[in-house]
């Protein structure tokens, strides 16, 4: 029989898989056929001045750009605004310009627009721009198209197809048999995203409003049958307890209370999203953008404005690391045995104080000076973001103006502030400098160990195989160590005592960067949960480190029952959540210093007067109560706090501590360096669904692989299994190893076609493994370098000259870099300053540099090709182009080369792949044979239209 029904399959797969080890999460959208990355060659842009030339403003530049490229926007009711989250890269000199849309002054949500700016010169930008005829005020295009009925349509479809090719033993044509897992991990999707899409809408008497669009949703969201039957049943009900009022802070947006199912208020504004039209073209729908934080997830979702609601989109910014649904052991939530602690040693202390926005004489009153130009410009230097607390409202408008005020130096800058209202405004207290602390010591799993039983393979040895490791104060990165934050940024200080100093040292593990406790009852709260307290260090190899020492035992033991296993695990708390504050610190650190710093939209309660949204420190729960063998990370916007949060696993006895897997940790910080850097620090929905959320997984994956691998052998880069230590499984919790060999891991490009590749930790692993042989191809050109950290910077910021040593430094010497012009490489002699160039020397570092510096250049919502196409500009960039080819080499390997394509592409990342094994005819590919030339009118020699040819 083949008419087998979704239902039925579902049901079968639900009670003989174990699904109930994923986490319920919704993740849909639209594609937008006519969004696009576009880049140019930077190379002709790097010696566009010398050094004597003063760089043009890079949003005078956008301007420019945009009125180009939209001339009759305006009349037509489109324009855009220039978001308050762009910066300049001082690592590349490249100003982040984001853009949105607007449609008769409402924002079009998914109407993006990056553009890279260097030397006054765009040298590329992704593009998702609404591009028809703006609708009447508060109307929509009025199309049909419903973007969840259509992903649950595919997935039923696979889900019936696969599942009964498996039950009669055939083989789907064109594809492999799927595994059972994977079956398992497709009913899941279905499950989760439309097990309730056939239930009838709620039914409400009132107009369609907000707060019924909100209940709409939650019926969809809520991982609580119950609630979801209730909120069908009796809608009114709960529309009577819910609450609405103005955000204060912003006065398009609603917040909602009593949200049932919510664990905050949540956040309601009237936008456009796009539809396509299912003709090739794309209208514009009016809905509510909801900010839902609930217990397990954090959503962003489009619900639309009329009744019956529809969920047009939806992101969940909580990403999950899961084992495959096979596991041996079901996954199950723990009971509490112990009660959480108190948080050790708080003190009460001051409040944060406001501070106040300058204006810009001769700009009006509702303008202000960017924070961004105010740092590039060296003035007002204790002003930077806490004085001035948003870029200029649309930072074009007032770029020529600023422009000129700054022609003649920062003196001049300062008597024209001076001259406005500043003689009105309370003087501003400059930040005490970092305090000098003695420094804390942890007996933990160094940096580099992946696990516990990679500490045995490499020491050969079994027992207690951790050491003692010495806090970092990382003069760039984490100036005031790991436990030292200010009072007013303090989460648990509340009260008003001016007399407090600025600085509070803490000794436990509670500091800047992050925020590390148990939380076995599973539940949001977090402030005062149980954390270890250091005692004075007396270690006598350590002479150095005179601060607090957080040793603690680690010793699992065997258990008879769950409940012993539980017991013994959480006896253990102490060393957990101690290796669970240093490897995310080590990871803040690591990432800093390759470009995750404030402006870009790091995770910190203070930022030092640098720029971008403080009070963001990542909170990290260890052996986290909500769950089992799995770990997730929650980024919001720039300015809220990431969760990161971790479980026990329940796969051998004694159960098995994620904590204790850096490589795990590692990939779930991962997703809030990914988030932050792609479409900018205030956007958290470009990684939502398909090639882009998978490649969210797959940056995890590349970058816990790159920290954790040794010396390569002769032929190459080892193999690395991910999770394998957590799962208790060889082979971790992906489908294959990382491994050059492609007997051992065959994916390609369009492995992504195949059955079992619907998810998008699966979609990961491919580009996991694309980038495991890119590094490889660098690492045969430049060589292995056994640390990635770069050296420590001293006090001024300024690197030691060994930094650039020709042999053994961490940096290319300036000489060595050719392909650069003269005023881009960096001195030999110390800090990199302006535009310098520091351009790492081995190829696993330069690899590193890369990918981050890719992911800031990439589109919102990019595919495999667009986050390709972005690291080889990355390149072009960083060291003038000069491993172009290798890196075109290393993705052609795998079915990314030039010819690579994917046709009728799908949001959740359908669609028919074509490997591409080919290269650029510059790095010795074919050429392809020439078209005849199409007749185009005769351009003028003189005309020039910019890199993209647009006037």
């Amino acid at each position: 029989m083949r008419g087998l029904s979704t239902s039925w399959v579902l049901a079968a797969l639900l009670v003989a898989g174990g699904v109930e080890a994923h986490r319920k999460s919704l993740s849909w959208g639209p594609n937008l056929p006519h969004a696009s990355f576009s880049t140019s060659s930077a190379s002709s842009h790097l010696a566009a001045r010398s050094v004597s030339d003063a760089p043009a403003c890079p949003y005078a530049a956008a301007h420019a750009f945009l009125d180009s490229r939209f001339p009759k926007a305006a009349a037509e009711g489109s324009s855009y605004t220039v978001r308050k989250d762009s910066y300049t890269d001082k690592r590349t000199g490249i100003t982040h310009v984001y853009v949105d849309q607007l449609l008769n002054g409402i924002p079009v949500a998914d109407g993006h627009m990056n553009l890279n700016v260097h030397n006054g010169r765009i040298i590329s930008f992704g593009n998702s721009f609404f591009n028809g005829p703006a609708p009447a005020p508060y109307s929509d295009s009025g199309l049909a198209a419903d973007p969840h009925r259509e992903y649950c349509a595919y997935l039923g479809g696979a889900l019936e197809e696969h599942s009964f090719a498996q039950a009669q033993s055939q083989t789907v044509l064109g594809s492999s048999r799927p595994s059972a897992p994977a079956l398992e991990d497709l009913a899941h999707l279905h499950d989760s995203n439309c097990g309730s899409l056939f239930h009838p809408p709620l039914a409400t008497d009132s107009e369609a409003s907000a707060q019924s669009a909100l209940l709409a949703f939650l019926a969809h969201a809520t991982p609580d049958s119950g609630l979801a039957s209730s909120l069908r049943n009796d809608p009114h009900a709960h529309l009577n307890e819910l609450t609405a009022h103005v955000n204060p802070e912003d006065k398009d947006t609603l917040l909602i209370g009593g949200a049932p199912g919510s664990v905050s208020d949540v956040k309601a504004r009237v936008v456009y999203v796009q539809i396509p039209d299912g003709k090739g073209g794309v209208g514009v729908e009016l809905v509510h953008r909801f900010e839902v934080e609930m217990q397990d997830n954090w959503y962003e979702a489009y619900v639309s404005t009329a009744a019956p609601h529809r969920i047009v989109s939806v992101v969940d910014w909580a990403s999950d690391a899961p084992t495959h649904s096979h596991q041996s052991n079901p996954a199950r939530r723990p009971r509490p045995i112990f009660p959480p602690g108190e948080l050790n040693a708080r003190v009460k202390g001051v409040g944060r104080p406001s501070f106040p926005t300058i204006p810009i004489a001769g700009l009006g009153p509702e303008a202000f000076i960017s924070a961004e130009m105010a740092a590039e410009l060296g003035a007002l230097e204790h002003m930077v973001e806490e004085v001035v607390e948003h870029v200029v409202e649309d930072a074009i408008e007032g770029a020529l103006a600023v422009e000129q005020l700054l022609e003649g130096g920062a003196e001049a800058f300062r008597d024209a502030l001076r001259h406005s209202h500043l003689d009105k405004i309370a003087p501003v207290p400059k930040p005490d400098q970092p305090p000098e602390v003695p420094l804390a010591t942890y007996k933990v799993f160094p940096w580099g160990i992946n696990d516990p039983e990679e500490a045995e393979t490499k020491v050969k040895t079994k027992g207690d195989l951790r050491s003692i490791q010495v806090e970092r104060v990382d003069t760039l990165a984490s100036p005031a160590g790991w436990h030292a934050l200010p009072y007013k940024n303090d989460p648990a200080v509340t009260g008003d005592e001016p007399s407090l100093p600025f600085w509070h040292q803490t000794n436990t593990t509670w500091g800047n960067n992050v925020f590390a406790h148990e939380n076995w009852e599973g539940r949001n709260a977090w402030v005062y949960n149980s954390r270890p307290v250091s005692v004075p260090s007396e270690d006598p190899d350590h002479n150095d480190a005179k601060g607090g020492a957080f040793v603690f035992d680690y010793d699992p033991k065997v258990g008879a029952t769950p409940e012993d296993r539980m017991e013994d695990a959480r006896g253990h708390i102490d060393a957990t959540v101690t290796q669970l504050f240093y490897t995310a610190n080590m990871a803040h650190d690591l990432f800093y210093r390759y470009g995750f710093d404030e402006v870009s939209g790091n995770f910190q309660q203070y930022n030092f007067g640098r720029g971008g949204r403080e009070g963001d420190a990542v909170i990290a729960n260890a052996q986290d109560g909500s769950g089992m063998n799995n770990a997730n990370f929650m980024t919001p916007p720039d300015g809220q706090n990431g969760r990161c949060r971790m479980y026990l696993w329940n796969t051998a006895d004694p159960y098995r501590d994620g904590d204790m897997e850096a490589g795990i940790v590692v990939h779930e910080l991962a997703h809030g360096l990914s988030t932050r850097l792609t479409g900018g620090p205030l956007n958290s929905g470009c990684l939502g669904w398909g090639e882009s959320g998978g490649m969210g997984e797959g940056w995890g994956d590349f970058l816990a692989t790159t920290i954790r691998a040794e010396a390569p052998v002769k032929d190459g880069l080892n193999d690395y299994a991910m999770g394998a230590w957590a799962a208790n499984r060889p082979t971790g919790i992906r489908n294959y190893p990382y491994s050059l060999d492609k007997a051992k891991n065959p994916s390609t490009y369009k492995t992504l076609d195949k059955p079992g590749y619907w998810g998008v930790h699966a979609i990961g692993e491919v580009w996991a493994e694309i980038l495991w042989v890119v590094e490889d191809k660098l690492v045969t050109k430049h060589g292995w370098a056994a640390g990635l950290f770069p050296p420590e910077a001293d006090a001024n910021g300024r690197l030691p000259e060994t930094a650039f040593d020709k042999e053994t430094g961490f940096y290319r010497h300036p000489d060595t870099l050719t392909a650069l012009p003269t005023h881009l490489r960096a001195s030999a002699s110390g800090k990199a300053d302006g535009e310098q160039r520091l351009v790492p020397k081995h190829g696993n570092t330069l690899l590193v540099q890369l990918v981050i510096d890719g992911m800031k250049l990439q589109k919102c919502s990019p595919g495999f090709t667009d986050a390709r196409d972005a690291i080889i500009q990355a390149d072009e960039v960083l060291t003038g182009g000069e491993n172009v080819c290798a890196l075109w080499e290393g993705f052609a390997e795998r079915g990314l080369g030039v010819n690579a394509r994917v046709d009728g592409r799908t949001p959740w990342g359908g669609g028919i792949r074509t490997d591409g094994y080919k290269v650029p005819t510059e790095c010795g590919g074919e050429e392809d044979p020439t078209p005849e030339p199409a007749p185009e009118d005769p351009k003028d020699p003189d005309d020039d239209c910019g890199p993209f040819g647009w006037c």
